[in-house]
């Protein structure tokens, strides 16, 4: 030992990173002394010994591994980075349900509207697959190698990972893996800057494999779990980059990392990813041997993530009652980290109840903010979350000041600050910030470590020993409050909207008030693609009412919040629901938007019409249609079956009511002057998260275009539909061409294909059945109409034979029904050339029967053969009539 290490002990300096290096020291020599060891075994042939020291060298680095990550995972704080209090996350964990995804398609719907999304989802087909299974393979040869987990953000994808590492380092699951090695791309974005080796950069991460020779890793297998690609700020740039093969090679993180992913470092390797969807496209799809999904809770887990939470049995029965009265919050609940929000809201708000109850205030006088606070809970979520914060701050002075008082101290500074990082953050779309990111903001480092002390379950800052430090909000659904929350403020403040900051001068001089920054939000708002801003529309607007701010007394001190501006707002959001252009997702907004706003007119008037019965004869404006459709999605009842019949028939009212048939499992469409535009619209709804199985359009005036569209939709492979009926569209051969491609493509579900009543010709039913040759799960295909397809069935019991594929008919030996048989002979897709009933009892009746349909259908038949039949001349004059139809082809008559 060296004299400078002995004096840093004697002084007690950095004694943790003395014994920590001794501790490799002594590993790394008896390493050494063992791979000396095994290197004579090999060499004397002693293979089982060699094979045990062997074991020995992994087992000197597994060991520490799997206690550090014991240690590290075994506990969890709900949002409390710092100073919050720990719980083990077996007591609390509450099983997730992770599905396979067939589709590696990323949905760029914004999250919230995934979250209502999933409330109105049906019982997912879906295949279940537990956590510690992901790498288990469908087929005995086929290999999983990296797997690819979506899920929106606080759905529970990194506890997930917390307990898949756990069960490994305790030895309960997963154990023929030998190093799991968790790399969170937020404390890799540190790093992106350096050049360096895979061997180096292991070592840094985890220096309890410093020297393994990863090189040698047929020897074990390893599992690099990649946590958080939505945070990664590496371009990832997957075909632009050097290939690398050699762990020891000195390249950038981007190379080392995509070259892990494509396989061409360490290619027996398993990846696990986990991200948020949107950040999923980062992935080229041929990397992905398996994409899965975390889904929400169900109405079952979030009642047992409750009773977990509280072991006062009666408080979490009342938490969960007040969750249930407002449909808006039991959506959320969904979200885990909501409902860690809302419990935490919960409880403050009636533990202060009871307290008020047991002091039993009896003047009116004597009430205080306390009190008026805890009357009522909340109902949206901009009260939610302005419980939520101002709880929070109150936490901070209890804790760490030691003040008990009922009301607020707002350090506005702090509040402005960390609004501005949250505002200009959210634009970009990042959740994760660095020192940089906090200096844009006129933010010092200093004073981050302030504010995340200050606000401990609303901004942490994590601290890596070795690579710096990382600040976020502990959910984007709280980054979008205070985003808000700072839109308020800098208004209040500099009588500017924070959308024009950056404006002309003129504009600069001119005084901007509450009405200009909610109009130009909902403009913002609805110019998104994605709908990023549409959580943030929803706390700016709630934000806006009077009612709410007095939870915030002390910051926000706006002057024009009156009934005139809540009155034009509203009629504002009004008159954007009657445009015609407008998508079904952000009309759907709007209204929840109204509901923040406490505004309810629109859905009691359609809610009135909905009870006085059927809405088919009502002339309704375009926003009408859309509270038509809001009020079913937030309906209790499930939607099995939607008609569009029961409405309006139109290509518009279907477009207004989309959304709701999306979460239909039936669509029935059928005679309802419907054109190729519907189509467009529904090829949008099946390429989007849907319960569609099946579709009727039948007696529409669609026409090839229309089916082309459609195509587009099903060809997708988030389709489900199993049922297409399209029966009397004006459809030609060229709706085949399109059908028979996603017929034979591998992602098509469809079992039933209705295409009667149409003109298909023999060249589109060539082009269909050549479609059914390959991967088709196609098991009935009709081109007949119902007579026709009754005929076809009759014949069926005289001929093996499909009856539509034969040109020879010969019944002499039968007794037939011929009023059964001929609307089979009528339809234009029977092409039979010779007819023989010979010897067969026929009356006139048949005859004039037998005569409708062949001159019907007359462009086929060559021969009739009725020889023996006994015909009188009756029966002989009406089939005469055969040859005076112009496209008669009858070349014979016996």
């Amino acid at each position: 030992m060296s004299w400078k290490s002995l004096k840093k002990i004697l002084n007690r300096e950095n004694t943790q990173y003395f014994v920590q290096d001794f501790i490799e020291e002594m590993r790394d020599i008896k390493e050494a002394a063992l791979d000396i060891t095994l290197y004579f075994l090999n060499d004397m042939k002693q293979c089982e010994a060699a094979d045990a020291l062997q074991d020995e060298l992994v087992l000197i680095h597994q060991r520490p591994l799997k206690s550090n990550l014991k240690k590290k995972y075994q506990s969890v704080s709900e949002g409390i980075a710092k100073h919050g209090d720990s719980k083990l996350l077996k007591n609390i964990y509450t099983d997730l349900c992770m599905t396979l995804s067939v589709s590696k398609q990323v949905n760029i719907q914004n999250e919230v509207g995934q979250v209502q999304a999933a409330d109105r989802r049906h019982e997912s087909k879906e295949i279940p697959v537990e956590c510690k299974n992901l790498f288990e393979a469908p087929e005995q040869d086929k290999e999983i190698r990296t797997v690819l987990t979506t899920g929106v953000a606080g759905i529970g994808k990194s506890v997930s990972v917390q307990k898949f590492i756990l069960d490994w380092a305790d030895g309960k699951e997963n154990q023929d893996i030998t190093f799991i090695l968790p790399l969170a791309f937020r404390e890799m974005n540190l790093k992106e800057k350096e050049t360096q080796s895979l061997t180096r950069l292991m070592s840094q991460f985890f220096p309890e494999i410093k020297g393994l020779n990863l090189a040698r890793n047929d020897k074990f297998k390893l599992l690099f779990i990649l946590d958080g690609l939505d945070e990664c700020r590496l371009p990832l740039n997957f075909e632009g980059n050097d290939i690398c093969r050699d762990v020891t090679s000195q390249v950038s993180l981007d190379v080392l990392l995509t070259n892990l992913i494509k396989g061409n470092l360490l290619p027996s390797a398993l990846i696990w990813i986990t991200t948020r969807p949107a950040a999923a496209i980062k992935i080229p799809p041929e990397c992905v041997d398996r994409m899965t999904e975390v889904q929400r809770f169900n109405d079952a887990q979030k009642e047992e993530y409750f009773r977990k939470r509280f072991t006062d049995g009666d408080l979490a029965s009342e938490i969960i009652g007040n969750v249930k009265q407002s449909k808006t919050l039991f959506i959320m609940c969904y979200i885990p980290v909501f409902c860690w929000i809302t419990a935490t809201v919960l409880q403050n708000i009636l533990e202060e109840k009871r307290n008020n109850e047991v002091k039993n205030y009896q003047a009116d006088d004597s009430k205080t903010l306390q009190e008026s606070n805890t009357k009522d809970t909340p109902k949206t979520l901009t009260q939610m979350y302005t419980h939520f914060v101002r709880f929070q701050m109150l936490q901070s002075r209890r804790k760490y000041d030691g003040e008990y008082t009922p009301d607020v101290y707002w350090d506005k500074d702090a509040m402005l600050s960390l609004g501005k990082l949250a505002f200009h953050q959210l634009q970009r779309n990042n959740l994760l910030f660095y020192d940089t990111d906090l200096e844009s903001c006129d933010i010092d480092k200093s004073k981050a470590s302030v504010y995340s002390s200050m606000c401990t379950q609303i901004f942490k800052e994590e601290k890596r020993i070795i690579l710096g430090t990382a600040f976020c909000f502990v959910h984007l659904s709280i980054q979008e409050f205070i985003a808000a929350l700072y839109a308020h403020l800098f208004l209040d403040i500099h009588k500017k909207s924070v959308f024009n900051q950056h404006e002309t001068t003129e504009l600069k001089k001119k005084n901007e008030t509450m009405i200009d920054l909610l109009k130009t939000a909902v403009d913002k708002a609805l110019d998104s693609e994605t709908g990023h801003l549409d959580l943030f529309l929803r706390f700016l607007l709630g934000l806006s009412l009077q009612t709410n701010h007095h939870l915030l007394r002390g910051l926000l001190t706006q002057q024009d919040v009156n009934d005139e501006n809540y009155k034009e707002i509203v009629q504002y959001i009004k008159q954007k629901l009657e445009d015609k252009k407008m998508s079904p997702e952000r009309s759907i907004n709007l209204f929840y938007c109204l509901n923040e706003l406490n505004d309810q007119t629109l859905v009691k008037e359609i809610q009135t019409q909905l009870r006085k019965g059927s809405l088919s004869s009502a002339d309704l404006s375009p926003g009408l249609w859309s509270a038509v459709a809001f009020v079913l999605l937030t309906s209790e009842e499930e939607m099995e079956e939607f008609e569009l019949q029961k409405f309006k028939q139109s290509d518009e009212c279907l477009f207004r009511l989309l959304e709701v048939v999306k979460i239909s499992k039936r669509a029935l469409l059928n005679d309802c002057n419907l054109t190729d535009e519907s189509c467009s619209n529904l090829a949008k709804a099946l390429k989007s998260d849907n319960n569609l199985i099946e579709l009727n359009m039948s007696n529409n005036n669609l026409k090839d275009s229309g089916v082309k569209q459609l195509c587009i939709g099903l060809g997708n492979i988030t389709c489900k539909l199993e049922i297409l009926k399209l029966s009397n569209c004006d459809l030609t051969e060229e709706s085949c061409s399109a059908l028979a491609s996603d017929l034979s493509s591998d992602s098509s579900s469809l079992k039933e294909l209705d295409l009667s009543n149409n003109n298909l010709q023999d060249s589109g039913v060539t082009l269909l059945s050549n479609g059914l040759k390959e991967n088709c799960k196609l098991e009935k295909l009709r081109f007949l109409g119902p007579a026709a397809e009754k005929a076809c069935q009759y014949l069926a019991g005289f001929v093996e034979e499909n009856p539509l594929l034969l040109r020879e008919l010969n019944m002499s030996e039968h007794k037939l029904d011929l009023n059964q048989l001929t609307p089979l002979l009528q339809d234009k897709h029977c092409k039979l050339n010779k007819l023989v009933l010979n010897n067969s009892y026929i009356t006139d009746e048949d005859c004039r029967v037998l005569a409708e349909a062949l001159n019907s259908n007359p462009s086929n038949l060559k021969e009739l053969d009725l020889t023996g039949t006994k015909l009188r001349d009756t029966g002989m004059k009406i089939f005469s009539t055969l040859f005076e139809n112009e496209q008669c082809r009858l070349e014979k008559l016996k």
